[in-house]
């Protein structure tokens, strides 16, 4: 008996890889998924990161543009039918309805009626320009909430799984000595950590971008507000 446990002791390798190998198939494809998971949530959250701090970047330069007091004209021919960041985009939206306006002797003429519309029109360009450009900037964060709430079932599942296999040897062997016991468990408490693992970073970081895009889809709408503000007053003042 003693020999037994000594060789089943010394055969149990309680190593990541040793874990693995060990396990179950099925235990097995649950660390496989959750090691996916995980590789994909760090790859959209690294991608996120980077972006976010472009986005902003970009923005500030754009505002010092925008609020240095110069040609609106200019600045949307310096910043090209492309523009490098979403504010700079609602702002081109909005100027591509402006200059039609412009084109046709709309905003040089009186009529409240037709000063409606054109405010109209561009307030809703910039509106839907702001919704394209938080659709993208959001793209992958549904992801990683999926990922945060399901990663640790998935892993639990793998536990139960384990477990289950752990007991079942126990009863076939007739041995519940810690030797036997301990391989089986450790495999199975593994892939509760690969969910963990996988689980707290998706939540941590759909939290801070959330965060993050709240606070630039707001500086969206306050930058679109001041720009039609500053329309409106040229349309007072006869023009551009």
């Amino acid at each position: 008996m003693e020999e037994a446990l000594i060789t089943a002791s010394g055969s149990s390798d309680l190593t990541i890889m040793g874990l693995f190998l060990a396990a179950d198939p099925v235990v097995k494809l649950v660390m496989l998924l959750l090691v996916a998971a995980s590789v994909w949530c760090w790859a959209i959250i690294f991608d996120k990161i980077m972006r976010l701090r472009r986005e902003k970047k970009r923005a500030a330069l754009f505002e010092d543009q925008f609020w240095s007091g110069g040609s609106l004209d200019d600045l949307y021919d310096q910043t090209g039918a492309e523009p490098d960041n979403a504010q700079a985009r609602v702002f081109a939206s909005a100027m591509r309805e402006w200059r039609r306006a412009s084109a046709r002797g709309i905003t040089s003429r009186l009529d409240g009626e037709l000063r409606a519309s054109l405010l109209s029109r561009i307030e809703r360009s910039m509106g839907l320009t702001i919704t394209r450009e938080m659709e993208k900037m959001e793209s992958g964060t549904g992801f990683l909430a999926s990922i945060g709430s399901v990663a640790p079932f998935v892993g639990l599942f793998g536990t139960v799984w384990g477990i289950m296999n752990s007991f079942q040897s126990i009863a076939e062997s007739k041995n519940t000595s810690l030797a036997v016991v301990a391989p089986g468990i450790a495999e199975a408490l593994f892939a509760t950590a690969l969910g963990l693992a996988a689980a707290i970073p998706a939540v941590t970081a759909y939290n801070k971008f959330s965060a993050d895009l709240e606070k630039m889809a707001t500086r969206l709408e306050v930058f679109s507000t001041e720009f039609a503000t500053l329309l409106v007053r040229q349309l007072d003042e006869g023009g551009r």
